[in-house]
């Protein structure tokens, strides 16, 4: 089987990272610069902190108007400032949205059209010139983006993305002292997020044995640290392994994909506006027990990985194993807990089965029937000891 794989132009990790920034921005003569961040980043100085000093150098501007899964709205209004302002670099600095919304600044700005017009779904033009340069920085533990293609919006009822290698970043930095202001909850949600991309890229039907050594590296990575990561964030060494991990799980993805469990959260999202790490953690166990009988070889390989770091020996049960590894860390396990109402599972299940770019490639086909069931499954909550299996 021939691979292709594609990553970032290039990248720099581990800690003390950030200052490559500073080379690299020398090296482009740069003049006028966007920051795109959240505005907490800004309110608790992290990004005078860490990027204060490129104010020295040239001329900065930050723009913080971010919203958490970020809206099609959000995304335009942040194109047209680009483009009115006339910067020759993007910087995103923070986490998964911020990530996005910087390559879209970036390429978008410099493309006829808006945002609206390059959707996956419905979009009818092409992007046709590169863009601006683009430097991606994550501030937190999980999204990938970084190191993608891909910008994630929200629409009504569902979530779209744009995907182009011209969204790919000239240059990723990985800095694990970035992360170590991330609160708790956050720290589990982002953690959770990057080990279903690790996992989601290991059983695509789009894996190789390139993704899959980058996958299984990030699950034993994520799998040994995060319940510390969460429990004590101001350990760099949990910090800086997962880290490693989110990246090198985000290449995985990038060149393998993601599946079922995307295709799922995504609703979730746009509906009720969970964050995504979040919408994936709840789904992850019904997710991986519907699939594992297409792929029970690479199923065992993860679960004797991962039940090494959970209080039970769980490796053969998977619901058990997903649903104790969410549990561990602190987040919700069941719809119920985010009040998403019963009544809501039908509309989930249609705008999930739209996803088809991610449904795709799944190992078992995810029809609406098995999609209705594990949105059922999740809501109420099949924990260890009430069973949980499928009807088809």
């Amino acid at each position: 089987m021939i691979s292709t794989l594609r990553f970032p132009i290039r990248s720099h990790t581990g800690l003390g990272s950030i200052e490559k920034l500073f080379v690299e921005v020398r090296n482009w003569n740069l003049k006028k610069i966007l920051i795109v961040t959240d505005q907490t980043l800004v309110n608790i100085g992290l990004v005078d902190k860490f990027l204060g000093p490129l104010k020295e150098e040239l001329a900065v501007s930050v723009y913080s108007d971010v919203e958490p899964e970020p809206s099609l709205g959000c995304a335009e209004r942040l194109v047209g400032y680009t483009r009115q302002e006339g910067f020759d670099c993007v910087l995103g600095f923070g986490g998964g949205s911020a990530l996005d919304l910087a390559k879209l600044a970036a390429v978008i700005s410099q493309n006829e059209g808006d945002v609206s017009d390059y959707l996956n779904l419905t979009g009818t033009r092409k992007l046709e010139r590169h863009g601006i340069p683009k430097i991606l920085i994550p501030t937190t533990l999980g999204t990938g983006s970084e190191v993608t293609d891909i910008a994630v919006l929200s629409l009504e009822g569902t979530k779209d993305v744009v995907t182009h290698d011209y969204l790919l970043a000239n240059v990723a930095i990985v800095d694990p002292q970035l992360t170590l202001t991330v609160p708790k909850r956050i720290t589990a949600a982002t953690g959770i997020d990057a080990l279903t991309h690790a996992v989601e890229a290991f059983l695509s039907i789009n894996a190789n044995e390139a993704t899959d050594a980058l996958a299984i590296k990030a699950i034993e990575l994520i799998g040994g640290a995060i319940k510390n990561a969460v429990e004590n964030g101001a350990d760099l060494e949990s910090r800086t392994a997962m880290s490693y991990g989110s990246y090198l799980a985000g290449l995985a993805f990038f060149n393998a994909g993601v599946a079922g469990v995307h295709a799922l959260a995504y609703p979730l999202g746009s509906q009720f506006k969970l964050p995504h790490g979040e919408s994936n953690a709840v789904l992850l166990p019904y997710v991986m027990k519907y699939i594992t009988s297409s792929c029970p070889k690479k199923m065992n390989m993860v679960g004797n990985i991962l039940s090494k770091h959970v209080d039970e020996r769980t490796a053969e049960d998977f619901l058990k194993l997903f649903f104790r590894l969410v549990e561990d860390v602190g987040l919700p396990t069941t719809l119920k807990d985010y009040g998403i109402p019963e009544s809501a599972l039908d509309s989930l299940t249609d705008d999930a089965v739209k996803q088809k770019r991610l449904l795709s490639r799944s190992p078992k086909k995810l029809d609406r029937e098995v999609i209705y069931q594990i949105y059922q499954l999740a809501f109420e909550g099949v924990t260890n000891d009430k069973g949980g299996d499928f009807d088809v």
